[in-house]
């Protein structure tokens, strides 16, 4: 939430839990209210599979005026990627020299200390091949474990090549 003048909303999703991962059945994210039923969603998903910082998503208010959100109606081509680091423990310092990697190569993200996890926004525009290289090196090194939590198609041929 960067512009106090945009009207921003809380939606939720519900997720399935599976050997206590997610840690929650709930996650909220800030979303940008399109005044149609539709949010853009306006920060990276931690645990949510399938929808990307930027997805246009309808919603349903529940009889409390809980906004849930429910199909994707229009994809923002962003992808989410989710990583445990594990340099250092998941340090402070650790996450953001994660972060500090991949801002580099166009990738906007965020830390989290209880998890010890890193959440990555990439954008289309980004070198997916640079992106993908230091992912794979990451793992390869056990710097961390990743996980990706929606990928587009441009992602998966960049990946095959």
């Amino acid at each position: 939430m960067t512009n106090p003048e945009i009207p921003y909303v809380k939606v939720h999703f519900r997720m399935e839990v599976e050997d206590d991962w997610p840690p929650a059945s709930v996650e909220s994210l800030w979303a940008v209210d399109l005044g149609d039923g539709t949010v853009r969603l306006d920060n990276v998903p931690w645990f949510v599979r399938g929808i990307a910082c930027g997805d246009v998503v309808a919603t349903e208010a529940d009889e409390e005026g809980v906004r849930w959100g429910g199909e994707v109606v229009r994809r923002s081509e962003n992808c989410t990627v989710r990583l445990i680091v594990l340099r250092d423990g998941g340090s402070r310092p650790a996450r953001q020299s994660v972060l500090n990697a991949f801002r580099g190569l166009g990738v906007d993200g965020e830390g989290i200390e209880r998890f010890g996890m890193v959440a990555l926004d990439i954008p289309p525009t980004a070198d997916l091949a640079k992106v993908q290289r230091l992912l794979r090196h990451g793992v390869d090194k056990e710097w961390w474990h990743m996980e990706e939590g929606a990928i587009t198609e441009q992602w998966r041929v960049v990946g095959a090549g």
